[in-house]
């Protein structure tokens, strides 16, 4: 066992956890952190190298990730009757609902007060622990709600959002509830994903997905494109291992379905970052800056407002969405 200093030590009740590594006497892992944190070395190295062969150089490259956390919250008694449940996570057999999703009613209404009153409680119980879960809202399916933490580094992400969804189960289990992480507990209506939002950056606190950002830091208005094909690239040469990372019972269920992406591996750039690489492919010297698109309301009484170019395609499981690419597979 070797202590993990990437990510930090925390204190539940009254008890220690320090995050650590599992490898074997011959150095083989026997966790999957240690071939995350090898993964991110490798990466690291070469994306050093990339940036010092593009003029600008870095004490070294991470990865960044904000995990979108879905789950279901039902009552602990309905739960208790389905051992499809207990068991593996999601129902088996049974009839449909009279009415599931269709009207969206559940999406844009307010908290079920039982319901707000935990994850209020569980906000605060990982808040202790130095995870601040800041948006809370319901998701599209009855019973199905989200929150999410700040972006932050990929292996201390993860071991927040292991911790995060221990303290989900224990405290849904005061109010008389139970937490459900399966990607898809109920079919006919939409699973939980848990959206990987990753980008690159360095150490020194560039985004280099940020492609104003990375211009000025390097000053070299090629990085970003080029950064941007090879992550194109290692989609189109190395899919298959995405696709595995995301295999799953549950999630292999949620994935084509309602909602969820297609299994099948692809990205999406959008047409402003897609016209703008092949411009460069053609010999463009243009930056990329991203124009702002006006919305008219079409009433005076509220103002048109702006959104974002870069259109975070919810068909593709693995759009640019500016600044970062979502993971919707996850």
């Amino acid at each position: 066992t070797a202590l993990d200093p990437t990510s930090a030590i925390f204190m539940m009740d009254d008890t220690i956890f320090i995050p650590a590594c599992l490898i074997s006497w011959n150095g083989h892992a026997l966790d999957e952190k240690t071939p995350l944190l090898r993964a991110e070395e490798a990466m690291s190295l070469q994306c050093s190298r990339l940036l010092k062969t593009m003029g600008h150089t870095t004490a070294g490259c991470k990865q960044m990730i904000g995990l979108e956390q879905e789950f279901f919250l039902v009552p602990r008694e309905a739960w208790a009757t389905r051992m499809d449940l207990q068991l593996s996570g999601r129902t088996v057999l049974g009839s449909f609902p009279a009415r599931g999703q269709e009207m969206c009613d559940h999406y844009m209404g307010p908290l079920n007060q039982h319901a707000l009153a935990a994850i209020r409680e569980m906000q605060s119980e990982a808040f202790k622990l130095g995870t601040p879960l800041r948006p809370r809202h319901r998701e599209v399916a009855p019973g199905q709600y989200e929150m999410a933490p700040y972006f932050g580094h990929a292996p201390e992400q993860i071991d927040q959002n292991l911790v995060v969804m221990q303290i989900c189960e224990e405290v849904a289990g005061r109010y008389g509830l139970a937490c459900l992480f399966q990607e898809k507990p109920f079919a006919g209506i939409n699973g939980s994903g848990k959206h990987n939002n990753w980008s690159l950056g360095t150490k020194e606190g560039v985004n280099l997905l940020n492609a104003d950002q990375v211009t000025k830091v390097t000053g070299n208005k090629d990085v970003f494109p080029v950064l941007m094909a090879a992550i194109v690239a290692a989609v189109d040469k190395h899919g298959d291992l995405m696709r595995c990372a995301i295999a799953s019972p549950g999630n292999d269920f949620r994935l084509g379905a309602m909602e969820a992406p297609p299994a099948i591996i692809s990205t999406y750039l959008g047409t402003a970052v897609t016209e703008f690489l092949d411009a460069y492919r053609k010999g463009s010297d243009a930056t990329y800056t991203p124009a702002a698109r006006t919305v008219k309301t079409g009433c005076r009484s509220v103002a048109d407002f702006t959104v974002p170019t870069e259109d975070r395609n919810r068909t593709s499981p693995f759009p640019y969405g500016g600044h970062r690419f979502e993971f919707r597979a996850v």
